[in-house]
């Protein structure tokens, strides 16, 4: 049986799933949304584009209300060179290599295109966190929450999730703009997610609280 939050009663019991409020200061991280994923054809490509369409509402949403947004990319040195064992474990990271025949996989979508003020973080692994200045980025600008839209729910998003929580930030993963090639493990991380190390929340929720006022 599951309680009004989805998660077991089981889970419940041994004292998961308790709630994390949001901070004075969101900001809004969209995770790898790039051609790879939502081309049709491409190896990478997920089989569907709702959780595209739903993240650039919540980023409509967050520059409307003045809340920051932030982007991430992946790309590497020739031959992966950069990527280490990950590159290696993933064969179709080799579409983000420089000198791809098929470079523009890597674009981020026109849906959710970054402005010219917004940072785009470049990654070579899961969590946007790792190597790169994110944590330093939000700490400078006072930020608190951290509200992750992106692909894929059970790779990229989850490492962030996890790492944002470690960083000691309230990670709010929207559900409707986070998506996998697979409902199984899609639901399944989102499950873990809000009993162990986020706030899974409705994107409709999400967006009103990011068109008030600037925190």
């Amino acid at each position: 049986m599951t309680g009004d939050d989805g998660l077991s009663r089981d889970y419940a019991s041994a004292g998961f799933g308790r709630s994390l409020d949001w901070g004075a200061s969101p900001a809004v991280i969209v995770i790898d949304m790039v051609r790879a994923y939502f081309q049709p054809g491409a190896e990478l490509y997920m089989g569907t584009r709702d959780c595209l369409d739903s993240a650039a509402r919540v980023i409509d949403a967050a520059r409307t209300g003045g809340v920051p947004v932030l982007f991430t990319r992946v790309a590497y040195g020739p031959d992966g060179v950069d990527g280490g064992l990950f590159y290696r474990k993933v064969g179709a990271l080799r579409h983000f290599a420089a000198g791809a025949p098929d470079a523009a996989l890597g674009e981020i979508m026109p849906e959710v295109a970054p402005r010219p003020d917004e940072l785009v973080l470049v990654k070579q692994y899961a969590s946007a966190f790792f190597g790169t200045s994110l944590s330093s980025t939000l700490a400078a600008a006072r930020i608190d929450t951290l509200v992750i839209c992106g692909v894929s729910t059970s790779g990229c998003v989850r490492a962030t999730a996890v790492d944002a929580i470690s960083h000691g930030y309230v990670p709010i993963v929207v559900r409707q703009a986070v998506g996998d090639r697979d409902p199984r493990p899609h639901e399944a991380n989102l499950f873990d997610l809000q009993a162990k190390y986020a706030e899974v929340r409705d994107e409709a929720e999400v967006v009103e609280r990011l068109k008030g006022p600037p925190r």
